[in-house]
């Protein structure tokens, strides 16, 4: 021992920073480890976790669901009325889809009320907001996720009956998702504004440029999605907060079905130039391809793979293959991001919408190494976007091939969020996304990041463990 302490000590510190500085303050060499307890330090639930980390029913099952997301080959096979692609929405029904997880009006934030009360409106079911929230509030129309009926919007998520949707196809299995159309920023009804020119961009969206845009989706040369985002993760895009490329990539598909229209040309200039103008125009279509990829891995008994993030501005919420339609849910994280002038985080909802989806899906904040540029945008470093991606590593069960990043060598982004991973390791999903005001009718104030709260994950073991209990390993 004497011999030991007479050479120069290299220290490995496990856990607690404090111990650590105190050894590099006093002239010493040492390498800190972050660590904490598994499972947040609750015993049952480590031990729970414990038993599935070997469960080989449960990485069977995880095989199966990780190579349906791998095989999933998203298209772009029609914009329709919600009312005619969703079943919840059509025959006269008054029910309105919301992003995040179940919650009930009066729990609802700002920015989620707004866009309610907004689409009641634009369907004509009241002729004011005043008017609009007392029947919201009264029961008279039914809100629900977007994800109980095959669908995902952004922020506030909306999508009422009258409303156009992207409807996404997944090749290999069948299966189907839908989205809303991305109005552009600023004002719009996605933030929680419902003014009279929210409203009558709406109209036209669901009108004049519903009518040119289908007919350019039907007359698609190539309807596939996937080569599309992949070469977009290689133009700079990260298929969530950054649609930069993706939506020139798409543009010039749409320009060319229209052109070959018989459309009248004023309506044509009109629908090009608004896609033109709007660099997150390919969002909404990169959640439902990203939505069809999850959807087709949902459902497989004893699997620990996470197929759904949502926020509703108050909870976050995810779902597990493997514990079929049940929610996990623990208050929403604050976004710590960039705000516009004369903004703070005093003024921010929380973390708000169905654009988690992309993360995963292996995209948005998980790609944030392929989108340097999405920092001038949300916050940090080019450095910090590329940590980011590769911390995501510690938590997938692998990297999709389809989806690589040149920073990280061309490899694959990581994907498929196993929760195990997350509850051992403590590393949590991270997620870009845009920030609303906490009031109805602001819009957006500023862009971040923010991630999964731990306890989501925590239920959702815990439950998946139930669901395995006296079956046969």
């Amino acid at each position: 021992m004497k011999a030991l302490f007479q050479q120069d000590l290299k220290v490995v510190n496990v856990g607690l920073q404090g111990f650590a500085d105190n050894i590099a303050a006093a002239g010493g060499s040492v390498t800190q480890l972050t660590w904490a307890p598994p499972a947040g330090a609750d015993a049952a639930l480590g031990w729970s976790l414990a038993n599935l980390v070997a469960d080989p029913r449960v990485d069977e099952a995880n095989r199966v669901a990780y190579q349906r997301c791998l095989a999933a080959q998203p298209r772009l096979v029609d914009l329709v009325l919600a009312r005619d692609a969703i079943a919840g929405l059509g025959g006269g029904q008054r029910r309105i889809l919301h992003a995040g997880p179940p919650i009930a009006w009066a729990d609802m934030c700002g920015p989620q009320r707004g866009a309610i009360a907004g689409a009641i409106v634009y369907e004509g079911w009241a002729g004011s907001t005043e008017d609009a929230e007392a029947l919201a509030a009264g029961g008279e129309v039914a809100l629900e996720p977007c994800h109980h009926h095959g669908a995902v919007g952004p922020m506030a998520g909306i999508i009422s009956p009258s409303m156009p949707v992207w409807v996404v196809e997944n090749a290999d299995r069948g299966n189907r998702a839908f989205c809303n159309l991305n109005e552009g920023l600023g004002k719009v009804l996605r933030f929680g504004a419902n003014s009279p020119e929210v409203l009558q961009r709406l109209r036209w969206l669901g009108g004049e440029f519903f009518g040119a845009l289908q007919v350019a989706v039907r007359g698609l040369a190539d309807a596939d999605l996937k080569p599309l985002m992949a070469q977009a993760l290689h133009m700079g895009d990260e298929l969530h907060n950054r649609n930069a490329a993706a939506s020139g990539l798409l543009f010039k598909r749409l320009t060319l079905a229209l052109l070959q229209s018989d459309l009248d040309r004023g309506v044509v200039q009109r629908a090009l130039a608004f896609i033109a103008g709007n660099d997150h125009f390919f969002l909404n279509i990169s959640m439902a391809a990203c939505k069809a990829t999850m959807d087709a891995a949902h459902g497989v008994p004893g699997s620990s793979l996470v197929t759904v993030m949502a926020r509703n501005g108050v909870d976050f919420g995810i779902r597990l293959s493997g514990t079929g339609d049940q929610w996990f849910q623990a208050p929403a994280n604050p976004v710590d991001g960039l705000y516009f002038p004369g903004y703070s985080v005093a003024d921010a909802a929380a973390d708000l919408g169905d654009s988690a989806i992309t993360e995963t899906a292996g995209l948005g904040g998980f790609a944030m190494a392929a989108s340097p540029a999405i920092v001038q945008f949300v916050g940090g470093t080019p450095a910090d976007a590329t940590a980011n991606s590769r911390r995501m590593l510690d938590i997938t069960l692998g990297v999709n091939p389809a989806f690589t990043l040149p920073p990280l060598n061309f490899g694959g982004t990581p994907a498929g969020i196993d929760a195990r991973l997350v509850l051992d390791s403590g590393v949590l999903p991270v997620i870009n996304t845009g920030i609303a005001h906490r009031l109805a009718g602001v819009g957006q104030i500023g862009a971040g990041i923010t991630t999964a709260p731990l306890a989501c994950f925590g239920g959702a073991i815990a439950a998946l463990a139930r669901s395995l209990e006296g079956q046969p390993a």
